[in-house]
């Protein structure tokens, strides 16, 4: 049984609108881990249905594949998760709020590099399978130049770009909008 806390159970292998039971222990604020640390950010938002009514019980899995602290993705000995993994849950307005490692530049050999961002599962009633999508930093120079944000028609990317809050460097915002007018894109991997 020594190994058993590190087997989490993923997502989409839990059933119906219960599905967050079982995971939301993930979804607690990292300890030791604050907005106001260098090299951390604060996300908030919403995630809204095609009305804009709250979607009150959904779940995000984030995830930077490169971190500053870490920009080779490693392990975070504390949880053995990756060090930029982290899950929000919505409360009863559709808000979420999570603080995580800020995302860095990722290089792949051979390609351009890929501007800091997170990748983003959104889990939600009514979702037969989870939506993949992407979170860009709004104030994130290397922006312009990357691959995948750039395949998709400019008048779209705003739903991938979290807005930096003009009061707080560390804090941004976000909203996940599921259909309809400004839907957030959403990709088929």
């Amino acid at each position: 049984m020594s190994g058993y806390s590190a087997q989490i159970p993923a997502s989409s292998q839990t059933v119906g609108p219960y599905f967050r039971i079982g995971l939301e222990y993930l979804s607690e604020r990292t300890p030791g881990l604050t907005a106001d640390m260098p090299g951390t950010i604060e996300l908030r938002g919403r995630v809204l249905d095609r009305d804009g009514a709250p979607v009150t019980d959904a779940m995000l899995e984030l995830w930077s594949p490169a971190t500053v602290e870490d920009p080779s993705g490693g392990v975070d000995e504390g949880h053995g998760l990756p060090r930029g993994f982290r899950r929000a849950v919505t409360d009863a307005n559709g808000a979420f709020s999570v603080v995580m490692e800020r995302p860095a530049t990722m290089q792949h050999e051979n390609e351009r590099a890929q501007a800091p961002h997170m990748l983003v599962l959104v889990f939600a009633r009514g979702l037969l399978r989870h939506l993949i999508s992407r979170v860009y930093l709004g104030d994130g120079q290397a922006n312009h130049s990357d691959p995948v944000l750039m395949d998709i028609p400019e008048e779209r990317r705003a739903t991938l770009i979290a807005r930096p809050d003009k009061s707080r460097a560390s804090l941004y915002w976000w909203d996940v909008i599921l259909q309809g007018t400004g839907e957030t894109v959403f990709f088929a991997w």
